[in-house]
């Protein structure tokens, strides 16, 4: 009896978790896809899902830790190209070794994370406000820097980290896993990045109970920004050429997939595994469309009214909350 009782409540515990729900979401669909469309479980059909992931879940990690903390970065598509175009031009111009172009790549979004970090928590502006000026500071620094042309003939010793193969999958892959598994580690288990849930779920108390808030605010900038200079490196590798226009819109693909994922505009909610899973659903679903043939200009639309219904559930459940 005691065993039989504990099933439906071990049961009802995982139900109560929005991953659990996500993970039953990707398998009927992926089931019902399968039924439609035999390339859809390929293995080669499920790794350009994963390969396409790859940058929006590599960002996903930095937004939604921004994002828990009560922060949000509308720049990261720039600051993804922003790496990669500073990387190719050290590369081709200034003809440095491939371990220093990647790090001054790094350093250049590491820059613009720490600017947003500096507004937002010693200026106290607005974070929407910020990045969203950032946004375009940064997409404008690229066409001077590149005189609006894409950087080309990058060498083959940095092109292998987006195009090589490790057990006949493509690094990128490896990568994002590898980054989405230690930053959940990290948000579950790391007292210094757990903080970011009391600074998004109380700021007032969180400073009063000795958390350095501004710090934390200004890691987490640059945490998602050197992440999508992550990104960056990966898809201008995976290509072989840097391009300025490169990452546009991503920000409000990867803030879906957060939002989906269990995070919340208020700060305080989220995981790094739902971001994940959220990123997982938006790629599998754009995948689904492409197979079925729906044109790209609806795929834009169902992932806008994805994104609004999204953002009202997530406003429903904070009202909920108060009351």
């Amino acid at each position: 009896m005691l065993k039989g009782a504990l099933i439906p409540r071990t049961i009802q515990a995982f139900a109560a978790f929005r991953e659990f729900a996500l993970i039953a979401v990707l398998i009927v669909f992926s089931t019902i896809m399968g039924i439609i469309s035999p390339v859809f479980m390929t293995w080669a059909n499920v790794e350009a899902i994963l390969l396409g992931l790859s940058v929006e879940a590599t960002i996903a990690v930095g937004m939604v830790v921004l994002l828990i903390s009560g922060g949000l970065d509308l720049s990261v598509g720039s600051t993804l190209a922003l790496t990669g175009v500073v990387t190719g031009l050290a590369l081709t111009s200034l003809h440095l070794s491939t371990p220093a172009s990647i790090l001054i790549g790094l350093l250049a979004a590491l820059g613009v994370g720490l600017a947003n970090g500096l507004l937002v928590a010693k200026l106290k502006i607005n974070p929407f406000i910020t990045t969203l000026g950032m946004l375009i500071t940064v997409r404008g620094l690229l066409l001077v820097l590149a005189e609006g042309r894409a950087v080309l003939n990058l060498p083959k010793e940095f092109t292998v980290v987006g195009q090589g193969r490790l057990f006949g999958v493509q690094y990128p892959i490896y990568i994002m896993l590898f980054l989405v598994i230690i930053g959940d580690f990290l948000m579950r288990n790391s007292r210094f990045f757990r903080q970011s849930y009391y600074i998004g779920g109380n700021e007032r108390a969180a400073r009063l109970s000795g958390i350095n808030v501004d710090f934390v605010k200004i890691f987490n900038y640059c945490l998602v920004a050197v992440l999508a200079g992550v990104a960056g490196l990966m898809i201008t590798a995976r290509f072989g050429s840097s391009s300025v226009t490169v990452g546009s819109g991503i920000e409000l693909r990867v803030i879906t997939a957060t939002i989906i994922g269990g995070a919340s505009l208020s700060g305080g909610e989220g995981s790094v595994f739902g971001a994940f899973l959220g990123a997982l659903f938006m790629g599998v679903l754009a995948n689904a469309l492409n197979l079925l043939g729906v044109d790209v200009y609806w795929q834009n639309l169902v992932t806008g009214l994805i994104l609004i219904i999204a953002v009202v559930v997530d406003v429903i459940n904070e009202r909920r909350k108060s009351q």
